[in-house]
């Protein structure tokens, strides 16, 4: 394996030419360096779109959007291409495809997980939950939890994880028709609890619904803290991205309000972006910080729940999808081959980073 140091520097140079009208501006030229440095081990290249990070020992399962599971081997690197028999084919389009993938808690012995996927039926595009049991080097489909959620080119959810209550939740994004939002007989511009069998809990805010919370846009990151509560990252329209405290049963503005905005019964988010944008995915959480994983951002900011500041955690490498935290490690992929980035030598990577400073 190789070690690289990313190092962005940002150079801001202004001048202006002399002029009797412009005095001032010559007052102002200067040179302003910032310089951002990080260590980083790149575990893997050439993945192509991956974006969930699992792992299990010392091996790592990433989904990847065209449609397939590759299994890395965290100490060697090496790749092995596993393939998926599922009953529905698999609609690798816009930002469809094989999406979110949560082991089993007992995968050792089981070899099972959960998965998200993009498909078409009878003309319309729809996303599905399922269950898959690994048998060698493919994954079969086992069960299905969920169809029917309503997809598109863009804003499909995706994120699958199990909660620490031990049932699964999922995020659909509202699929490009901002009335899904509200529409709480709508499974789209939701975040969904189910058990594990597919069935839905008898707890859930809304009798006989999947539905955990709604009004949402395009929800990317599940992710929970040490006391048990759960949070979303979220895309807003024009920049204003969101990071949400999810509470069950609430109502959390899109599209009626975004940002800041404010509404009766509506809730706004923790933390938005203003008028940057970070197009947020994948979040993990450790020691009262989220690390989220910014795709128009290109880089991992960081969100500190004790005083809500935002620090960079890692930049310049591209598009990042996802990130994984196991002990005082962090884990983290780039999405530069997904369209809208700009492959570079060896993309997609899988990266591994030190959390202690």
């Amino acid at each position: 394996m190789k070690k690289f140091i990313f190092t962005l520097i940002f150079i801001l140079y202004i001048s202006a030419c002399s002029s009797e009208d412009n005095h001032q501006s010559e007052m102002n030229e200067r040179d302003a360096i910032e310089v951002f440095s990080r260590q980083a081990e790149v575990i893997a290249t050439d993945l192509n779109i991956p974006w969930n990070i699992n792992k299990h020992d010392n091996a790592f399962y990433l989904s990847q959007r065209p449609g397939n599971i590759i299994k890395v081997d965290g100490v060697s690197g090496s790749k092995t291409v596993q393939n998926l028999e599922v009953t529905k084919d698999i609609l690798h389009e816009g930002e469809g495809g094989f999406l979110g993938l949560t082991l089993a808690s007992d995968f050792a012995d089981s070899q099972e997980a959960f998965a998200y996927h993009t498909y078409k039926q009878d003309g319309q595009v729809y996303n599905r939950i399922i269950g898959l049991k690994l048998n060698q080097n493919t994954w079969q489909e086992k069960s299905i939890l969920l169809e029917r959620i309503p997809g598109g080119r863009i804003h499909n959810g995706g994120r699958i994880k199990i909660g620490p209550d031990g049932l699964l939740y999922a995020t659909a994004g509202d699929a490009g028709n901002p009335k899904n939002a509200q529409n709480i007989e709508s499974l789209a511009g939701k975040i969904l609890r189910m058990e594990l069998d597919g069935t839905v809990p008898n707890d859930n805010p809304l009798n006989n619904s999947y539905v955990y919370s709604f009004g949402h846009r395009n929800p990317q990151g599940l992710a929970w803290d040490d006391e048990g509560n759960l949070y979303s990252s979220e895309h807003g329209q024009v920049a204003h991205d969101e990071i949400n405290l999810i509470e069950p049963g609430k109502n959390y503005g899109w599209p009626i309000i975004e940002g800041d905005q404010q509404a009766p019964n509506m809730v706004s988010p923790l933390y938005q972006t203003g008028d940057d944008t970070w197009a947020p995915s994948g979040i993990a959480i450790q020691n009262k910080k989220i690390y989220v994983a910014n795709l128009r951002g290109e880089s991992i900011r960081v969100f500190n729940l004790t005083d809500n500041t935002v620090d960079t955690f890692f930049e310049n490498a591209g598009r990042m999808r996802d990130v994984l935290i196991e002990n005082d490690t962090l884990f983290t992929i780039t999405n530069n081959r997904d369209g809208r980035g700009n492959p570079r030598e060896g993309d997609d990577k899988l990266f591994k980073l030190s959390l202690i400073e």
